[in-house]
């Protein structure tokens, strides 16, 4: 049977959907041992197809992806943990050992964990994410806070979240023009033909991009919803009960980048907790739609765990 033009959406569509499957069920088993037919069973493909799709349209083999992903997350780990073992570390970050890990690291990096210079690799990536923001944020972000200093009068509130579903739009390489601006309304039209677009508005990305190639990142523009079926790019994702840390920001990029360096650098490190494993969120009072990209307000929400 010939595929015509008006066909071949729905089926890229659907593909879309079952790699999306994929990769939530990776990220939320990352620490596991994952094998190539347990994450094709979330897809709902045969594990030889689910390999030749997975590679087609994310560009890398199963195994690098997901490679990749545990060692961005050891970096995080390395950069704001207070965790001193490389061990803890790696196992933290879904190594079966620390050789394994520290074979890896070197692979990747060309020298072991122990001598890597985390700092330095920060810095760099801090530099390529300047390069592309708006002279008013590069000029204010690059400034170093004082220890102990708050300029901007930040309060921290600490908030017992419950366990939430979310619609989403994964938006690959968020920092070209307008990528998650477009996603963003693609969404909103979405939710308002299912009613949904009066609850409560995420962002957040699984990686770091003071950590991970500017290419590589992912943002996720989301709206809590409870009955819906995800379809195409449209996800489903369940985050668990988490406490996070929040800061309330109205402003622009340069305030929210602000708070963002303060909540890392001066008040983590003299509270009592430590990053969680879950993305840092950008909840949004009201609608992002209705927001401009000068001036927004929203929740900063960095989620913790206690030491």
């Amino acid at each position: 049977m010939r595929t015509t033009a008006k066909q071949r959406p729905t089926t890229s569509s659907a593909y879309i959907e079952r790699i999306n499957r994929a990769i939530d069920y990776i990220v939320s088993q990352l620490t596991e041992p994952l094998r190539l037919e347990e994450v094709a069973r979330a897809a709902h493909l045969s594990p030889f197809h689910f390999h030749r799709v997975f590679r087609a349209l994310v560009g890398v083999t199963l195994a690098d992806f997901v490679k990749r992903l545990r060692l961005d997350k050891s970096l995080s780990l390395m950069a704001h943990s207070r965790q001193s073992s490389l061990t803890s570390i790696a196992l933290a970050s879904g190594f079966s050992s620390s050789s394994d890990f520290s074979r890896c690291f070197k692979q990747r990096f060309g020298v072991p964990p122990s001598v890597f210079d985390i700092r330095a690799w920060q810095e760099a990536h801090r530099s390529e994410l300047e390069a592309i923001l708006p002279e008013s944020a590069k000029r204010l972000h690059v400034q170093k806070l004082p220890v102990r200093n708050n300029p901007d009068k930040f309060r921290v509130t600490i908030r017992q979240l419950p366990e939430r579903t979310v619609a989403y739009i994964r938006v690959r390489n968020p920092y070209r023009s307008n990528a998650v601006a477009k996603a963003v309304g693609r969404l909103v039209d979405w939710a308002e033909r299912h009613s949904l677009a009066d609850g409560q508005w995420l962002g957040y990305q699984w990686e770091n991009p003071e950590m991970v190639a500017l290419k590589d990142c992912h943002y996720h523009i989301a709206v809590e919803a409870e009955h819906f079926v995800p379809k195409g790019e449209i996800g489903r994702y369940c985050f668990p009960a988490m406490t996070v840390a929040q800061i309330e920001l109205r402003g622009g990029l340069d305030l929210e980048l602000r708070a963002w360096e303060w909540l890392f650098g001066v008040w983590l490190p003299s509270s009592r907790y430590e990053p969680d494993d879950q993305p840092c969120f950008e909840a949004w009072i009201g609608r992002p739609d209705a927001q401009s990209g000068e001036h927004f307000e929203l929740y900063a929400q960095l989620p913790i765990r206690q030491i």
